[in-house]
């Protein structure tokens, strides 16, 4: 039976190439995107929906699959406080709601490294998001734990840029366990999660980059 998937931060690098990918995927019929502005994409299974994180409407957050794409920079944010409510409240939040709502499945951009016991504010924002998604009991919960991200962003961001032009330089060097340090195209990573979200398993899943490469 075709599923409605819902997706939280589709506008952003590996949102869009969700969206893209979920939109012409057989499996759902519909594809919902919680947006604070709506997207110039017209598609006979997409809807938009204008969403305020701040006071969230519990009632439009219906569907079978919850993917989260959200997050943001420090730079971008302002300030630790504004991006630990992007990168792990709103996304913990949303996550209770959809779960009180019959949701199933729960597919989290995580990153490699993440730990809410870490010394490094990031990865302790992701770890944190990651025991509080856990701990709400979804059918299954996907924690896909990247480094790297390769793809075209609408926004210049020179340090990342730096990075991925490093990261493709050193990808083929890591080997043994240095090996989920290797970048991974978005699209990759969105075709990851899509499948996993129906390959019929339960329970909880921390892939990195192997298990996302189907390795």
């Amino acid at each position: 039976m075709p599923k409605t998937a819902i997706i939280i931060g589709a506008t952003g690098l590996t949102g869009t190439a969700l969206l893209n990918q979920l939109l012409e995927h057989p499996a759902y019929s519909q594809v919902t995107i919680l947006v604070r502005r709506e997207m110039p994409l017209q598609h006979p299974k997409l809807k938009q929906i204008i969403f305020d994180y701040d006071a969230p409407n519990a009632s439009l957050i219906q569907g079978d699959d919850l993917f989260c794409a959200m997050g943001t920079t420090l730079a971008k944010a302002g300030s630790k406080a504004a991006q630990y409510k992007i990168d792990c409240t709103y996304p913990a939040e949303i996550g209770y709601l959809a779960r009180a709502n019959g949701v199933k499945r729960y597919l989290l951009v995580s990153s490699v490294g993440a730990d809410a016991n870490s010394s490094n504010f990031y990865l302790k924002t992701k770890g944190e998001l990651e025991q509080k998604i856990q701990a709400l009991g979804f059918d299954r919960f996907v924690a896909a734990r990247p480094s790297f991200l390769l793809g075209d962003r609408a926004e210049f961001r020179l340090g990342e840029r730096i990075g991925i032009v490093i990261a493709k330089i050193v990808s083929p060097l890591l080997m043994g366990g240095l090996r989920k340090y290797k970048g991974i195209a978005v699209s990759d990573l969105a075709s990851a999660l899509i499948r996993m979200a129906n390959d019929g398993k339960t329970g909880i899943d921390f892939p990195e980059f192997d298990a996302l490469m189907g390795y």
